[in-house]
């Protein structure tokens, strides 16, 4: 397969491999799946934590036996989610050109990350809990944190954004 151009993608359109609804439907699955043999919603924060303590044992301590159950399935469910987008990226995307990257970028994005997890974490969860199992049980701190992320994306992509190309 060869990479699309710029032009490329100003001329064709480029389709998602299933629509909203289809990719709704297996996210609710994918919930309804993690409740039932977790006991839990899908996040993966708490890995984080669970990384530290698998990697320095002398950052354990009493919460680290409380978040290692879920944790260390989080773990897996990261990977997953790393091989699947993997896969995904070589084999069914079109090849789209990758963006210049410079230092400003980088640190744009990297303190972008690091607002949205402080917001999460200001909310009571993480980023994906709250938009994956939050939303999906109507929980108030979720939806507002959903909302405010989506007009926050909005606001930083036009600051941010203006002058820069692919």
């Amino acid at each position: 397969m060869r990479a699309l151009s710029r032009d490329d993608l100003s001329r064709h359109e480029i389709r998602p491999l299933l629509p909203w609804w289809a990719v709704g439907i297996l996210i609710a699955l994918l919930e309804l799946v993690t409740f039932i043999t977790q006991n839990r919603g899908i996040g993966a924060s708490t890995f984080y934590a669970y990384a530290a303590g698998l990697t320095a044992p002398a950052l354990r301590n009493g919460a680290w036996t409380e978040i290692a159950p879920a944790a260390s399935w989080e773990m897996w469910f990261l990977l997953g989610a790393l091989i699947g987008a993997a896969v995904i990226g070589l084999f069914a995307a079109p090849r789209i050109p990758a963006p210049r990257v410079s230092g400003g970028r980088l640190l744009r994005a990297f303190a972008g990350g690091f607002l949205l997890i402080l917001g999460a974490r200001m909310a009571g969860g993480c980023t994906s809990g709250h938009i994956l199992t939050g939303g999906v049980q109507l929980a108030v701190s979720s939806l507002w944190f959903a909302l405010f992320a989506v007009l926050g994306l909005i606001l930083a992509a036009r600051v941010l954004g203006r002058g820069e190309t692919r």
